[in-house]
């Protein structure tokens, strides 16, 4: 029987199949290779900056470390994408390029660490039967610190499952950390566009689709942007952004969306604080940009965090006033933004992934938390004191004590770990929800919450650690044996061993590719009509599509009681200015 996602135009199912990889590690391929004659049998195709020759796995032809962009290395640190020179003789697509520098690599999730500032590439993967395919344009997670495009295999993406429709998809490396995001006054009055350089190195790879994506089958008045975390935050600048409009037609928010940003303000004095910290002045002066441009990159990774953690000078995406120029808020409250049509939503245990992290960098063993850790850590978060570099209190004063109130131990259990999930992912689903209510009138909304509990996760068994519907659990479910990191193995949750998604996983892995590649076809994920994924709708009559085995739907009104979001909707902020 075939999956309620069936797509209008129906098809045998394609043969599935694990690509395997040669993985390029960092700083070995610092410039674009050239394929020799051995090479010449790989599928090769003509863009606008010359021509590339990729290979083909199970039907779909990849194209991989394509430049976009010219490194930003040198003077072209912290300033806006440049062009690619045009390249002579054919571009060898079949290795990965650079990943962007990173050193907080959260446990199994990322790394390794880079230091190759050469890093701006992509990859394409499509089959060759038909033309006029839908674009998925994928923004990797990470936090805007860390990741990599390698670690995800689009192949059944690209194949539209057994179910939905042939895509083309593109992923993509961008910078971050520092290197990303960093505002100065040096570098901010030298007259270019200035410090959200890693959305503007996404918008430059938008670009290039417009112009290419054709040459590889793909439509680019169909193309879908989206990611994962901070991929879909990425998502949500582009699509407040000016700059990004006719880029792209549908939205994708992956653990999103979108409901705050930092402030110019707290951009500032953090980059700053960064400049004062590397011995740097920290005025607009000639001398200080050359001092920031003169830092060795491993001397700005040293500043920036530690494998577990980041330093006080991140940022990511901040309101600039022209690439990014006005709140999350002001825009869904004003409709100034990009309208198109939306899908997105979150998992049902968010915070387990930073509980997990936490617990990963515990020590040898592992501790879980404990109860003094739990009343520690709602201290520290939803406190009232300023955040480093200035940036306001993020909740009123007294949710400290709220927040105990509403989650006590003893309602979990006694267990820290349960209970200090439900906090941190509750004001997620709810802010999830608050944006989408403001989306509902204006534009086409989809929004899931995806529940299911039992998925192989990629962090090693540790002591009072269920992953259950973990932040970042579902990639796998679209990008085949996505794993995190080089250091993730999926494990099963209740025996630990290693195992892939089993025969009822994979059909919930179908019904989710058909979605995504009907979406990026028609700005539908039933492709047409509304079932088995209604629109959000207006009021409390909005549904989710619940993504669990098997598929369901739910109210808006039952929603937002499983995560308590009326009382979050008493101490959430969301700055308008």
């Amino acid at each position: 029987m075939r999956s309620s996602f069936a797509s209008c135009k129906r098809r045998a199912s394609l043969r599935r199949g694990a690509v395997v990889y040669t993985l390029v590690a960092a700083g070995l391929m610092s410039s674009p290779a050239f394929a020799g004659k051995k090479d010449d049998g790989g599928p090769t195709v003509s863009v606008t900056d010359g021509r590339v020759r990729g290979t083909t796995a199970n039907g779909v032809n990849i194209f991989r470390g394509i430049p976009y962009a010219a490194p930003p290395v040198g003077k072209l640190r912290w300033e806006p994408p440049q062009p690619v020179k045009r390249w002579k003789g054919v571009l060898d697509g079949t290795k990965f390029a650079n990943t962007c520098p990173q050193v907080t690599e959260l446990g199994a999730f990322a790394g390794p660490t880079s230091v190759t500032e050469d890093c701006l590439y992509l990859n394409v993967f499509s089959t060759g039967s038909s033309k006029k395919k839908g674009v998925i344009v994928w923004i990797h997670g990470g936090g805007n610190v860390d990741g990599e495009s390698n670690d995800y295999d689009a192949t059944k993406l690209a194949q539209g499952g057994p179910d939905g429709h042939e895509t083309v998809v593109v992923t993509l490396n961008y910078r971050m950390g520092l290197f990303g995001y960093l505002s100065h006054p040096a570098l901010n009055s030298e007259g270019h566009l200035w410090g959200n350089y890693g959305i503007m190195d996404i918008q430059q790879a938008l670009r290039w689709v417009q112009r290419n994506i054709s040459a590889f089958g793909g439509d680019p008045n169909r193309v879908a942007l989206g990611g994962q975390s901070a991929g879909a935050q990425d998502t949500g600048a582009n699509v407040i952004s000016p700059m990004s409009a006719n880029l792209f037609s549908r939205a994708i928010y992956e653990s999103g969306p979108l409901p705050t940003m930092t402030s110019a303000a707290t951009a500032l004095g953090r980059g700053q604080g960064f400049a004062a910290a590397a011995g740097c002045p920290t005025d607009g002066s000639k001398q200080a940009a050359q001092c920031l441009r003169g830092l060795t990159t491993e001397r700005i990774l040293q500043l920036q965090g530690t494998p577990n953690a980041n330093g006080p000078y991140i940022v990511g995406p901040f309101v600039d006033g022209t690439v990014i120029p006005i709140t999350p808020e002001k825009a869904w409250t004003t409709g100034q933004f990009n309208k198109m049509p939306t899908m997105g939503g979150r998992v049902k245990d968010e915070g387990n992934f930073s509980i997990g992290i936490t617990e990963y960098f515990s020590g040898q063993p592992p501790v879980p938390m404990t109860a003094d850790q739990y009343t520690a850590a709602i201290t520290k978060t939803y406190s009232g004191n300023a955040g480093p570099g200035g940036a306001p209190p993020a909740y009123p004063a007294g949710t400290v004590d709220k927040v105990l109130a509403q989650y006590p131990l003893s309602d979990y259990g006694n267990d820290p770990m349960k209970a200090y999930d439900r906090v941190t992912t509750d004001t997620q689903k709810c802010q999830a929800d608050h944006v989408l209510h403001l989306w509902a009138p204006q534009i086409p909304s989809y929004a899931y919450d995806f529940t299911y509990q039992d998925a192989p996760y990629y962090f090693p068994k540790m002591p009072g650690f269920k992953p259950g519907a973990a932040h970042t659990i579902d990639i796998q479910f679209l990008f085949d044996n996505w794993h995190g990191g080089q250091l993730g193995v999926n494990l099963d949750q209740s025996s630990g061993q290693p195992r892939e998604l089993n025969q009822q996983e994979t059909k919930l892995s179908d019904q989710l590719v058909a979605a995504w590649t009907n979406f990026a076809w028609s700005g539908n994920p039933n492709g047409s009509g509304n079932s088995p994924w209604p629109k959000y709708g207006a009021g409390n009559n909005a549904k989710y599509l619940v993504e669990d085995i098997p598929l369901s739907t739910m109210g808006r009104k039952d929603y937002r009681d499983a995560y308590k979001c009326d009382f979050w909707d008493s101490v959430l902020l969301y700055p308008a200015e």
